[in-house]
């Protein structure tokens, strides 16, 4: 059906006032060589050393940055 004259595409905005942030995801081999590891990097290491281990990363803090409205 044709929409009215009248209609506008309208842009959602984010609720909440609060600012979104986005992180890289990083795999074990660059928590290693980190110059400031977190907590969550060491975990994550420690869990890719046991064998059979199957990881996709996790987001690194040190990444962060601020989505772009």
């Amino acid at each position: 059906m044709a929409k009215g004259k009248g209609a506008k595409n309208k842009k959602k905005e984010l609720s909440g006032g609060r600012a979104q942030y986005t992180m890289r995801v990083v795999t074990s081999d660059r928590c290693i060589v980190c110059p400031t590891p977190c907590a969550r990097g060491l975990k994550y290491v420690s869990r890719m050393n046991e064998p059979g281990a199957v990881g996709n990363g996790v987001p690194c803090i040190l990444t962060r940055t601020k989505l772009s409205n």
